[in-house]
């Protein structure tokens, strides 16, 4: 079958699941209304790579289960809502409850609201015998107010965001996705500040060619491979990659490990879009990205990796044929 029947099929599908006797006023009202876009126009390749997903995991978009943000490299980043993920961690098979654990020591970070430092969700799964843990720490998650400056000079101005406004269920949400990510082999899909952040990651472009004055260090070559590595063993955690290398790296390092690292996800998500989900949990100690106590100095790669790389092979390379 082709690809462009797939694709058609696809449609039909979702046409007569929802009694839409017209598959072209389907797309147009799922363009709509499932697409986070102010400008520009929602091709029928970026409708056909959210419904593949939303089919996936049986999600309904137009009750905002799933959705996409339009990327900057003509693809999609399909967001989850949290009554979503509830819904795909709910209907598992070997759902067996779960829990939260807060942290005693509380803070007030910067324009939130007092909040744990941290937040654990424990999923129990059947047949297993123990449960499956994941921290979210406040001070790695938190997004401050955004500050802007009017066109006209004017003052400064603060917009506050969910993050502001709801401190301590962000932080809830972030852990029980993560842990449902690990618990499950949930891939290829993100809430909505995950999605913003992966998108701003993209925002630049790196021309690389032809550049003798601005060359990544030694140590950014090192660390971008290994990132890559860790966040594939991860199910795909190719986020917390990006705020590691936004913790220890600047200027033209970091936007050399951003590259590296965004080429590797649209790789990796287009190997996986189209396999049947795992049920096996990733081991999260040999999954952990790597932790910043290992460096004796900012963006320095720890002494015992094993991963190196060949100055005439790029970092990319090997994540290819890591992927292979």
């Amino acid at each position: 079958m082709s690809s462009t029947s797939k694709k058609d099929s696809l449609f039909k599908k979702f046409a007569d699941k929802f009694n839409f006797e017209d598959e072209q006023k389907l797309i147009d009202t799922l363009k709509a209304t499932a697409f986070k876009v102010k400008d520009g126009v929602v091709s029928d390749e970026q409708m056909n790579a959210l419904l593949i997903v939303a089919d996936q995991y049986g999600l309904n978009p137009f009750i905002k289960e799933i959705y996409a943000f339009p990327d900057k490299q003509n693809g999609i980043v399909p967001v989850v809502g949290i009554d979503g993920w509830s819904r795909i961690i709910n209907q598992h098979p070997d759902m067996d409850g779960l829990e939260f654990v807060y942290a005693d020591e509380i803070i007030t970070p910067e324009g939130g609201k007092l909040c744990s430092t941290w937040i654990e969700c424990v999923i129990y799964r059947k047949g297993r015998t123990h449960p499956i843990r994941i921290k979210e720490f406040l001070d790695e998650t938190y997004r401050p107010p955004f500050t802007g400056t009017p066109k006209n000079g004017g003052a400064p101005y603060i917009i506050n965001g969910p993050w502001q406004t709801h401190t301590k269920r962000l932080l809830r949400h972030k852990a029980m996705i993560q842990c449902s990510r690990i618990a499950f082999g949930f891939v290829g899909i993100y809430d909505q500040d995950e999605a913003e952040r992966i998108i701003e990651g993209q925002s630049t472009v790196i021309d690389m060619s032809g550049s003798t004055d601005q060359a990544p260090s030694v140590e950014a070559t090192k660390m971008a491979p290994r990132l890559i590595d860790r966040a594939q063993k991860a199910g795909g955690a190719f986020q917390a990659a990006l705020d590691y290398a936004g913790e220890n790296f600047s200027g033209f390092n970091l936007l050399f490990v951003n590259e590296e690292i965004n080429k590797a996800k649209s790789l990796y998500e287009a190997n996986l879009i189209n396999l049947p989900q795992k049920e096996d949990p990733v081991n999260t100690q040999a999954a952990s990205v790597p932790n910043p106590k290992e460096n004796s100095s900012e963006g320095k790669a720890p002494e015992q990796a094993s991963s190196t790389v060949n100055n005439k092979k790029s970092p990319l390379a090997e994540a290819k044929a890591n992927l292979a």
